[in-house]
């Protein structure tokens, strides 16, 4: 038991790699020793192979037993050291599997993939944009880059890296010039818009900074506080703005106007309700916005802008660039359709 109990002590403190490789050629070296002590009972190196899976991992069935003196000396040396040896294994593999599963709730993993939606910094926003964009492609990848000790939102395809977005360390740990589109959310701490701006100011111009290095386009946008602050975010090459308050401000005053009419816009905003407006690519035998604008309304689908030119509807006749981007009124299943058209 002495031997036993040391054994496992010399195993246990194996680096994990050495232990792998260590296991594989036990097992890979048993079989062949199996199969040469007794070849008319282990006929085959995989019958050896399975002999010695069965035995170390205690399972036992029964239907292959060593008949001579040195089989069964081999077979009891597979109990003590073979037993201890996929033991200790198995439990490393628990145990690796346990500090994964911590260190990518507390963000220390590097993310490897690509066209992902990155959002940094935590808030209700933010949340809500994730829940929105779930909404709208249930498999997308969304990374959250904030300063959490662990994971603000543990959920499938949410992954999290822990730091400061002004780093290019993180940056580089988040993938980010692989990503699909980068998110700056105004944080919902601090008070100051000047503050909150200047951070925002800060992180872009930081990405912009590792886009360039790498040579990649990384499509960007923020959450402004003040309007008059878009001219120096513009010099940050940032794609688009949102104004935090404007939004908000803008439906309070068509409510007031136009009685219900927030319901409309909650309604368009939201993948949750109905229809909603989708992005559509130019099909080929569309060569005027009039022959888009039939053949869309044929499926049930509204043609409302060409980008944000919502002019179309008075010039029908005029020809659809190759490169428009089309917005539509529909739901799910239409647009599915105009995708296969």
């Amino acid at each position: 038991m002495l031997f036993i109990f040391d054994l496992m002590k010399i195993v246990v403190k194996i680096k994990n790699v050495t232990l792998v490789l260590g296991t594989i050629i036990f097992i890979v070296l048993s079989s062949f020793i199996v199969h040469y002590l007794e070849p008319e009972t282990f006929p085959t190196l995989f019958i050896g192979f399975w002999y010695v899976m069965t035995t170390i991992t205690t399972t036992g069935y029964g239907d292959f037993v060593p008949q001579t003196v040195a089989g069964k000396w081999f077979a009891l040396f597979l109990y003590l050291f073979g037993i201890t040896l996929i033991g200790v294994f198995i439990g490393k593999m628990v145990e690796g599997i346990g500090v994964y599963r911590k260190l990518k709730e507390e963000g220390k993993l590097r993310f490897k993939g690509s066209g992902h939606y990155v959002i940094i910094g935590w808030s209700q926003k933010a949340k809500k944009t994730i829940d929105e964009l779930l909404l709208a492609k249930e498999d997308a990848n969304i990374l959250i880059i904030d300063l959490h000790h662990v994971t603000p939102y543990d959920k499938d395809y949410i992954h999290f890296i822990h730091g400061d977005a002004t780093d290019p360390d993180t940056l580089e740990k988040a993938n980010i010039t692989n990503a699909d589109s980068v998110l700056i959310f105004a944080p919902d701490t601090i008070n100051d818009p000047l503050s909150i701006d200047g951070r925002s100011l800060l992180i872009a111009s930081s990405i912009e900074h590792l886009a360039s290095k790498k040579k990649k386009d990384i499509y960007t946008i923020v959450e402004i506080v003040r309007e008059n602050h878009i001219p120096t975010f513009k010099h940050a090459c940032v794609d688009e703005f949102v104004l935090s308050s404007e939004a908000f401000s803008d439906l309070m005053a068509k409510s007031a106007l136009h009685k219900g009419s927030t319901k409309v816009f909650m309604q368009l905003l939201s993948r949750e309700y109905g229809d909603n407006v989708w992005e559509i690519e130019k099909k080929p035998n569309w060569k005027t916005y009039n022959d888009a604008f039939e053949s869309l309304k044929n499926i049930g689908a509204n043609l409302l802008s060409e980008s944000n030119d919502f002019s179309i509807i008075r010039r029908l006749q005029d020809e659809v660039p190759d490169n428009a981007k089309l917005y539509v009124i529909c739901d799910e299943p239409t647009y599915q359709k105009i995708k296969l058209m």
